[in-house]
């Protein structure tokens, strides 16, 4: 129900019952107790022409921070619960060249962004945090450590949570760029999606009934590593031909390293082929069509309502997405062949947004078990009435995400458990 509200900004009871499918009372209930927790704000207000009661998710009740640590790039974004971004910010950095350093810049941009904001640390309530590489179960160190050779024996959250002094909550950055979607871009109203992200690398966040599916090992979506050519070139996971080495950022590059040698980033290659150069846009088409490929065997498997295409390369629009598009009914079944494929409402922040998300469900769920640790333990206090899909909080009954650094201290206003991904 949080999301629902989070996700509209202000909503009356009657539109969180038609929104969610909650009974009016399990509404009326629920949002009693959200506002003694001082998680929602209620304020009389009119709606279609009657008086009625609205409902807005408090904003007072701290800050959360979103970084997305891409191969050549760290994204910080400061917001409050409702998601407003009061500061963000993008610098270039080699990621994989060193974790110790890249955690640094990380530090350092988020304390430049709190200052600019005249806050400190102490406002921080919990912080989400992507990868260009899969999650463990556990959520502690990758679980694919060829694709960044340095972070092999970091543990990413809890060296940024003694750095921070927060609780840190680690995903890969595609599932991350799903969560983003879902709440602020293409996916919003969908229940089922892939989200691709095509960057430096090639990844998939995967959404199953409302839910990021991470797979038994943290390793779902990595599209990246599907091998297309079992001759092909060797890729930085160890196999051959994986599609990551047919639209990487480096292979593409490579590409037109003769005859381009000025463009020497993928923003560069998109901005050229967007300009009307006809190499250029050879080779985004090429490699709309070989994610088509992936694409369409990913929508015979899971079946998504819709595929949303992010990350870099999904600048170029039209000239990646038309040939994408064109590969679906040749590859995928007929009853998945007319799949929508999108571009990324979000652009190139999904990621960064969907770790503000991350951030605010983990910090409202510590709150809420907190709140059931202090219940009654003769059942005086509890809410059985409410409805069960009121607990369901967007898949994190089954998420791997430890809690890393967690002040137990000031929980703030926090909230119950958001449901699904947003109306």
């Amino acid at each position: 129900m949080l999301a629902a509200v989070r996700a509209h900004g202000v909503l009356s009871q009657a539109e969180i019952a038609r929104i969610t499918g909650l009974s009016p009372a399990s509404v009326s209930n629920i949002v009693h107790q959200l506002a003694d927790a001082d998680a929602v704000e209620l304020s009389p207000g009119i709606r279609g022409g009657r008086r009625a009661q609205e409902v807005r998710v408090r904003s007072d009740g701290g800050l959360v921070v979103g970084l997305d640590f891409g191969h050549r790039h760290i994204r910080v974004a400061v917001s409050d619960l409702r998601f407003v971004v009061r500061a963000e910010r993008r610098v270039e950095c080699d990621v994989g060249a060193s974790a110790l350093s890249a955690l640094a810049v990380a530090e350092k941009l988020v304390g430049e962004l709190l200052e600019e904001i005249g806050t400190t640390r102490c406002g921080v309530r919990a912080v989400g945090l992507g990868l260009p590489a899969p999650m463990g179960p556990d959520g502690g160190t990758l679980a694919a450590w060829p694709i960044l050779p340095t972070w092999a024996t970091i543990d990413p959250a809890r060296h940024l949570a003694e750095r921070l002094g927060a609780p840190v909550y680690a995903d890969n950055d595609a599932n991350l760029g799903a969560r983003g979607e879902l709440y602020f871009g293409a996916g919003r109203g969908v229940s089922d999606l892939a989200y691709i992200k095509a960057a430096t690398g090639l990844g998939a966040g995967l959404v199953v009934a409302g839910n990021v599916y991470r797979g038994f090992a943290g390793s779902a979506g990595e599209i990246g590593h599907l091998t297309i050519d079992e001759m092909g070139p060797v890729c930085s996971c160890g196999n051959r031909g994986c599609l990551e080495t047919m639209v990487g950022a480096p292979y593409l590059l490579e590409l037109i390293r003769h005859s381009h040698p000025d463009v020497r980033t993928v923003e560069q290659l998109v901005t050229c082929a967007l300009a009307g150069d006809g190499g250029c846009q050879r080779v985004v088409a090429d490699a709309g069509r070989h994610i088509g490929f992936v694409a369409a065997n990913l929508c015979n498997v899971v079946n998504p309502e819709r595929v949303v295409v992010g990350g870099d390369l999904a600048a170029a629009g039209d000239l990646l997405l038309e040939p994408l598009r064109s590969a679906m009914p040749r590859y995928a079944v007929v009853t998945v062949a007319s799949t929508p494929v999108v571009a990324a409402l979000t652009g190139e922040r999904a990621e960064v947004l969907g770790a503000l998300v991350l951030a605010v469900e983990q910090f409202q769920r510590r709150h809420d078990q907190a709140n059931d640790a202090d219940a009654p333990v003769d059942g005086s206090g509890s809410d059985d009435s409410v409805h069960p899909a009121a607990r369901s909080e967007a898949g994190l009954d089954n998420v791997h995400h430890r809690v890393v650094g967690d002040p137990a201290t000031d929980f703030g206003a926090a909230a119950r458990r958001p449901v699904g991904g947003p109306a």
